[in-house]
């Protein structure tokens, strides 16, 4: 009979092999996902700031003086009716500040235009085709890369890789041989070279990592597996709750198009209640006509002030929907999220859902987009900023450290390589495996990366030394 002792020469030895592992992970995670960092940092500051200095759907684009008293609603809509020939109103938005104008979608022979009406004289301001901004490009480059759903895949996987990053960078962030947390909390400016580096990575990296989670576990909602196919489905707000209404074919999600979201996430799967019925609450009242006007003085009397989304019934069963949605920049505050649906013949209250009524996951993720967005407030807006810059930081310094450290006229990546003889690495498996089985898409590319190193580079000499 033997016994192993483990002494801590040995200790040592397996410690410094896990340490090169998780940095050996860290690296090739890096490789992937630090230029889609860089991209969605880039964007995600261009969407930012487009939407802080000219809103959103451009509502900012033409401020108004304030006056006493404002016009009809139809009034104003017949205002911009006139400015495009043969267009039908599809949504109206009301003005967020006193110094903001009215917008009205037009939808004519497939195009949208968005119209600018001065809520006070009823003119027409200026407009524009909708979706057609630089926030509407960085935003199609920041879900798809401009290549569909398959870019929607390149970013989910970065994304669940990104979570890997996370995890060894802690790891590798954790303080050892004697050095103690101030050396992580604060950068060590006095160094120089790659040692400055490595101290302002590991600082920033550490400040960062807990907004980083919860900006890639929201960023991920949007993505066509896991958010779709997976969180979303696991707080779908059940169509049970519509109280009995009649139902449409069509799901919420018809309603988010073209990149911009105008219904929360947490309804896009239920069904649309359908007009044509008795059912419902007492809404715009008996004898009134049914129509813009008489919907927004439902949606004042509801308790909707400044900004809403209010969007006209698209067919004979369709609805008047009325919206407050944060991430659309409606409010600044996720807890005052609301949709009403209205029959558009008896203006009765179809559906009336708020963010009490979400699930546990519909309500992280409402307040998670929104802070995702910046759509909190000032403090938002420039936390998001800083983020953004240290994201950039982050992925640039990571190159930089690796471009000092490789060998000049090197042929070859040179990565971390783990030259310890030692036991299989049980918690650094467990976090693979975890990420594999919470994100499929980068689950899949791993299993089919290792599979590549132990059948493929193992046994290629030159392919095993570029890569290493």
């Amino acid at each position: 009979m033997s016994v192993s002792i483990e002494t801590p020469a040995t200790t040592a030895s397996f410690s410094r092999r896990f340490y090169t592992t998780a940095w050996r992970w860290h690296f090739y995670a890096g490789l992937y996902v630090a230029p889609f960092l860089v991209m969605l940092a880039v964007t995600g500051l261009l969407m930012l700031w487009s939407s802080v200095l000219f809103g959103r759907d451009g509502e900012k684009l033409y401020p108004v003086t304030p006056a006493a008293e404002t016009v009809a609603v139809s009034a104003q809509m017949q205002s911009a009716l006139s400015a495009v020939e043969g267009g039908s109103v599809s949504q109206y938005i009301a003005p967020r500040t006193a110094e903001q104008s009215a917008l009205f979608r037009l939808d004519a022979d497939g195009v949208s235009t968005m119209v600018a009406v001065d809520p006070y004289t009823g003119d027409v301001l200026g407009q524009w085709d909708r979706r057609d901004a630089l926030y509407d490009l960085a935003n199609l480059i920041h879900g798809t890369l401009l290549i569909g759903t398959v870019g929607d895949w390149l970013i989910e996987i970065a994304a669940g890789f990104g979570i890997v990053l996370i995890v060894t960078g802690l790891y590798l962030w954790w303080p050892r041989d004697g050095a103690g947390f101030r050396s992580v909390l604060i950068p060590q400016l006095s160094l120089g070279g790659r040692r400055l580096w490595k101290s302002l990575h590991l600082s920033i990296g550490f400040y960062i990592s807990a907004i980083l989670l919860v900006f890639l576990l929201s960023g991920l909602t949007w993505a066509s597996v896991w958010g779709e196919k997976m969180t979303q489905a696991w707080s779908t707000f059940p169509a049970e709750k519509w109280d009995n209404v009649p139902l449409s074919d069509k799901t919420h999600a018809h309603m988010n198009h073209g990149g911009v979201k105008e219904v929360p996430w947490t309804l896009e799967q239920t069904p649309m209640p359908a007009s044509g019925s008795t059912a419902g609450q007492d809404g715009v009242p008996a004898g009134m006509a049914v129509d813009v006007d008489s919907i927004v003085a439902l949606a004042r009397s509801l308790g909707f002030e400044q900004r809403f989304q209010l969007s006209f019934p698209s067919d004979e069963g369709g609805v008047w929907t009325i919206a407050r949605d944060t991430m659309s920049n409606d409010s600044s505050n996720p807890l005052d999220d609301r949709t009403v649906h209205v029959d558009q013949y008896t203006g009765n209250v179809l559906a009336d859902v708020g963010f009490a009524d979400y699930g546990a996951a519909g309500k992280a993720m409402a307040a998670g987009i929104a802070f995702h967005e910046g759509d909190m407030g000032a403090w938002n807006v420039a936390l998001v900023t800083v983020f953004c810059l240290s994201v950039i930081f982050m992925s640039v310094s990571g190159i930089v450290m690796w471009w000092k450290r490789r060998p000049k006229n090197a042929a070859r990546l040179f990565a971390p390589t783990v030259t310890e003889p030692g036991p299989f690495w049980k918690t650094g498996a467990l976090v693979m495996l975890a990420v594999s089985l919470l994100f499929p898409l980068s689950g899949a590319v791993l299993v089919a990366v290792l599979l590549l190193d132990l059948i493929v580079i193992a046994n290629v000499p030159a392919l095993r030394k570029a890569l290493s």
